[in-house]
């Protein structure tokens, strides 16, 4: 026998149905964040507020640059369509985050354009080697071009060889180094991709 509500009057009728209603449609926001992209087991989507402390843990693990949670909130609130994480068995394991600028193109020598900044990028130790960083860096480029930018760049540390390898594998040219970009006084490589070439 199924569970039958009891109604005492019009608002018990319709809390109840409201809840149900904000519950499916839960459901179904969630299920159609799954729709992004899978590599093996591991699930692409776009990032929740809730999977925040998630992300924050696997920067504090991965990276040396840290960012306060305001800063991540910020970001995600800002641009939603290109902060993308991967998740695998309802744990998140990397994720990608972006913010868009203007000013002065990686590729022209004049006019401020529109430009996708990946700010941090980063996937779990044991979860490399399958495909998820590229899976990520993908979705976000779904994410600027939607919000028509003119091209993207990010910083990467030049003695990172295999992300190098992976951006120069989606057309990412270098375009500059930066000296002691980084706080130990590592250099960084500026690389670019500019949209629609």
């Amino acid at each position: 026998m199924s569970w039958v509500p009891t109604f005492y009057g019009h608002t018990d009728f319709y809390s109840f149905y409201l809840i149900r209603l904000n519950n499916l449609f839960s459901s179904l926001s969630v299920s159609l964040q799954t729709a992004l992209r899978k590599v093996g087991d591991c699930v692409i989507r776009h990032c929740n507020y809730s999977d925040l402390r998630s992300v924050v843990e696997i920067n504090s693990i991965t990276l040396p640059e840290h960012y306060t949670d305001y800063f991540f909130e910020s970001i995600l609130k800002e641009l939603p369509e290109s902060f993308i994480v991967a998740e695998t068995n309802q744990k998140i394991v990397g994720y990608i985050m972006c913010k868009i600028e203007f000013g002065f193109s990686n590729f022209r020598k004049l006019g401020f354009v529109k430009k996708g900044h990946v700010v941090s990028v980063a996937v779990l130790q044991e979860h490399r080697g399958k495909g998820i960083g590229k899976s990520l860096l993908l979705e976000a480029i779904n994410g600027l071009v939607a919000r028509k930018s003119d091209e993207i760049y990010l910083e990467v540390r030049v003695s990172n060889d295999l992300a190098i390898k992976m951006y120069q594998s989606i057309d990412f040219l270098i375009k500059s180094r930066l000296r002691s970009y980084y706080r130990d006084g590592e250099d960084a490589y500026l690389m670019a991709f500019e949209f629609g070439q």
